[in-house]
């Protein structure tokens, strides 16, 4: 029987405990945002940023609802730590091997999905090489969360095994920086972040484009049809993980 020897635990009381939201990158005001706190629950709220850097030929588009950094570095470039405030996860030196880890969370929520999952997603860059990343991202699609107007919790299991997870890879202009790796290899150390977040979702035009689409940004080189996104408002209360004996 599996024994669980850590834990991480963040309910919201004292402020968002490092957890933050995301703008869009090459726009005005880009980077992270404080999530809207509210009696100890973090509320993240349509309409949200299209996240365009996994675009096909990766694994899709992406908005990105609630995110922790798992290891120091990030810091104020993106506006993480005045957004965030003090990272519990960090300062209480959780490891980054999240193999066969328990996530656990407590959440409710209205949105209409428009085909989308809610899911966790884990990122590490496995490069050894700080001027070559290799940055790579996986989504748990197997084990998507479920949105209901009451409060549920909800657990998942991170286990190694690739049928159960997509490797988002990268549009075709991010290669140098978004990789691929077999999830067994990230799961024992994810040091960049884990992210609460929809996927897929279906960025179209609003209104009709020339050229490739592939190579054009949504919703910042053409227009997105937001009928066909994720709308909505999740609210999350309480994040725990439970740490294998082994971790």
């Amino acid at each position: 029987m599996t024994t669980y020897k850590k834990i991480y635990r963040e309910t919201f009381d004292h402020g968002p405990g490092g957890w933050i939201g995301w703008e869009g990158q090459h726009t005005p005001g880009s980077g992270a945002r404080l999530l809207e706190l509210n009696q100890g629950v973090v509320v993240s709220r349509s309409p949200w940023w299209v996240d365009y850097n996994h675009a096909p030929p990766g694994g899709g588009h992406l908005h990105l609802l609630f995110i922790l950094h798992t290891v120091r570095g990030f810091g104020n470039s993106h506006g993480v730590d005045e957004a965030g405030g003090p990272n519990g996860y960090i300062e209480g030196g959780f490891p980054t091997n999240m193999t066969n880890a328990k996530f656990i969370v407590r959440i409710k929520g209205e949105v209409k999905l428009r085909g989308s999952q809610f899911c966790l997603h884990i990122q590490g860059n496995l490069s050894r090489d700080p001027a070559k990343p290799n940055f790579i991202n996986q989504v748990l699609v197997g084990q998507p969360l479920w949105i209901t107007p009451e409060w549920s919790e909800q657990t998942i299991h991170l286990v190694p095994d690739q049928s159960q997870w997509v490797n988002l890879g990268s549009r075709f202009d991010r290669t140098d920086f978004y990789g691929n790796a077999p999830i067994a290899d990230l799961l024992r150390d994810v040091n960049v972040d884990i992210i609460l977040l929809f996927f897929p979702v279906d960025a179209r035009p609003l209104h009709p484009v020339e050229g490739d689409l592939q190579k054009l940004r949504a919703d910042l080189d053409y227009e997105v049809d937001r009928s066909f996104l994720p709308e909505g408002q999740i609210m999350l209360d309480e994040v725990r993980i439970e740490f294998p004996h082994s971790a």
